[in-house]
């Protein structure tokens, strides 16, 4: 087992670790996390021996083999299959000494050789590295290209797939679902369940936590504090603690009152049956566990956004690609204020495409997209992050764009993304990935956009500044386009799914979980084509686009009545304003008076007739929702 006793831990002149201990079992699986900057690498390194402590002492067995994700790749010629085998050190050991041994022409040694290249699996690795780079997403044909043919996101890929690829009895992993999409997360989900070594893992991924360990480390104050479970179960826990701290009491209020006014906002849209209940339980469990985060440095939320007509955006017969190469067609979709949608699909399928075109970086190849008035978009992509100013502080960079609002109110609204002091003035090429994600969402939030178009808003973010991002979308009054490998962030945020996928852009009728067994189903139905089936039925151009063309015919026809579910909705919206009016009016203890009698009725006969007005508006929509549902069934048939 790993025993840290009494350990201190410097960089600099101050501990990040103080006098701590802390014990892993084997076989166990660890979360390690805290804030950014709290030491987490450092302890990485510390397992690595890279580091030695200031004091106390560390134990780790010697026969272990530990296996972690390089972060740099120097390697660039190497294919890259072979580059991912190197991972297993005791096969090209071994792999060495049949090398010799046929050198040499001895009989007995070369068969010794061939015995231990077969004891060490020598005779399946390679196939068991095209297993790994295939479940991280690797095309079959780019195996073999070199390392240095892969952009920066794949080659964190590599990095990965060649730890994985170790025997090891130590696996640590710092933040591998970084530049991974939501399949390719799952994937290695059930990879580490499977893995029988010991695992600590650093990630800000907190489904992917629960998913994965049986534990969690966390820093804090310096000290390694251990708690049994999932990142649930540490937030339950630690809220247990700190809940009875009164100098979090205040701040754990603003919260509680922060997400209370985004529960009245769905109960205003309670025919939303499953959205409203899925987010109004999500929205409980955060009350439990909100003095987790009580002491967050991030203290944020969006503005209201302009008001503009509806629909903002609308996509009509739209062909999306670069050049030559078409990426989506015939896409027709439209956004109204206040859509909350994820887009869901496999990697390369055209999320960020369909993104970008919504933001007016890509014009359309065919097709037509149509903006409303007074539309303000908010575009948040990783490229951005590259393109700050390196010399710029944060708060230069909000100065650019904030029309010369007085500096302090600049430095106050910079502190609620934990800019503060010095670090609001310092260049923003020394910080870190995070840090510059976090000034860019700053300046997204600053310029209070009625749309904001989201594509992966949280790498690189810790979990206190994920939690902090959740609680602003949830009282973002605007319309919003997410793609995230997050699940936590859409289950919390998103009511609706568009599936981007087979070069079309449909409604996805369903949650993550069934998105979960959308991609094993595609998982299977792709089997045959890897296997060489190139002529399976529906795999050719003109199958697909007779696809889409059904797939187009088939939402014309039910576009009536989609329409009629939306009308109801909208009218039971407007009536549920009015009935929270009269009942807001109700409240008013004047009204209770003895002269006030008159008004007292004629607001209570108003408050029956709006309610009896809801439920006949309800019923209406609960007919035409069933039926909807009635003909998607009928068309899923066909």
């Amino acid at each position: 087992m790993i025993q840290l006793s009494n350990i201190t831990l410097r960089h600099g002149p101050e501990p990040l670790l103080e006098d701590t201990s802390a014990t892993v079992y084997p076989g166990h699986k660890v979360g390690l996390i805290g804030a950014n900057g709290s030491g987490k690498t450092s302890l990485f390194n510390l397992l690595l021996g890279r580091l030695s402590v200031d004091g106390g002492e560390v134990s780790i067995p010697d026969d272990w083999t530990v296996a972690h994700m390089a972060q740099e790749i120097t390697e660039l010629d190497r294919p890259a299959i072979e580059y991912v085998i190197d991972g297993d050190e005791r096969l090209r050991s071994v792999e060495r000494e049949v090398e010799r041994a046929e050198a040499s022409g001895d009989g007995e040694a070369i068969g010794m050789a061939h015995t231990h290249l077969t004891d060490v699996g020598g005779y399946t690795a390679r196939a068991r590295a095209g297993s790994l780079l295939s479940g991280l997403g690797f095309a079959a044909d780019s195996h073999e290209n070199p390392v240095g043919a892969f952009s920066g996101g794949w080659r964190i890929r590599l990095s990965l797939a060649r730890a994985l690829m170790s025997p090891s009895d130590l696996l640590l992993l710092d933040e591998p679902t970084n530049h991974l999409d939501m399949e390719t997360v799952v994937w290695l989900e059930d990879w580490l369940k499977r893995y029988d070594g010991t695992l600590v893992l650093i990630s800000h991924d907190r489904d992917f936590i629960d998913a994965v360990v049986q534990s969690v480390i966390h820093i804090e104050h310096r000290k390694l504090n251990s708690y049994a479970g999932g990142y649930s179960e540490f937030e339950r826990q630690r809220a247990e603690r700190l809940a009875n701290q009164q100098a979090t009491f205040e701040k754990q209020q603003r919260q509680i009152a922060h997400m209370q006014k985004f529960i009245d906002r769905f109960r205003a849209k309670a025919t939303k049956a499953k959205a409203a209940q899925s987010r109004i339980k999500a929205i409980e469990r955060m009350e439990q566990v909100a003095p987790a985060h009580a002491d967050s440095p991030f203290d944020f939320a969006f503005p209201e956004p302009p008001r503009a007509a509806n629909p903002l955006v609308s996509l009509r017969d739209v062909r999306l690609g670069y050049g030559d190469t078409v990426v989506l067609d015939r896409v027709s979709a439209s956004l109204a204020p206040g859509d909350r949608v994820g887009l869901l699909g496999l990697n390369g399928a055209g999320k960020s495409t369909l993104v970008r075109a919504l933001a007016g970086e890509l014009e359309p190849l065919a097709g037509s997209i149509t903006t409303a008035r007074g539309l303000k978009a908010g575009y948040f992509a990783q490229h951005q992050i590259e393109q700050l100013d390196g010399q710029a502080s944060p708060l230069l960079h909000l100065q650019r764009i904030a029309e010369d609002k007085p500096e302090q109110k600049l430095r106050d609204f910079l502190g609620g993304f934990d800019f503060r002091g010095d670090m609001a003035t310092d260049p923003v090429g020394n910080f870190s990935g995070g840090e510059k994600a976090r000034l860019v969402l700053a300046m997204l939030v600053w310029q209070s956009p009625n749309l904001l178009l989201l594509d992966e808003p949280t790498n690189h973010l810790d979990l206190d500044m994920r939690h902090a991002l959740t609680l602003a979308l949830q009282g973002f009054e605007g319309a919003v386009i997410t793609v995230s490998h997050d699940r936590h962030l859409l289950k919390n945020t998103v009511d609706d799914y568009w599936l981007v996928a087979h070069g079309s852009v449909t409604p996805f009728k369903g949650d993550l979980d069934d998105y979960r067994r959308w991609l094993a189903e595609q998982s299977r139905a792709d089997k045959p084509a890897r296997e060489g089936a190139s002529d399976a039925p529906g795999t050719s151009a003109a199958a697909r686009r007779e696809r889409r063309r059904d797939q187009a015919e088939r939402r014309a026809r039910l576009k009536p009545l989609q329409n009629r579910v939306d009308k109801l909705n909208r009218q039971l919206d407007e009536t549920g304003s009015k009935l929270s009016e009269v009942e807001s009016a109700l409240a008013d203890p004047a009204l209770y008076e003895d002269d006030a009698g008159k008004k007292l009725h004629e607001l209570l006969e108003h408050q029956n007739k709006l309610k009896a007005e809801t439920e006949r508006l309800e019923s209406q929509w609960l007919a035409a929702a069933e039926e909807l549902e009635a003909a998607e069934a009928d068309h899923s048939m066909d």
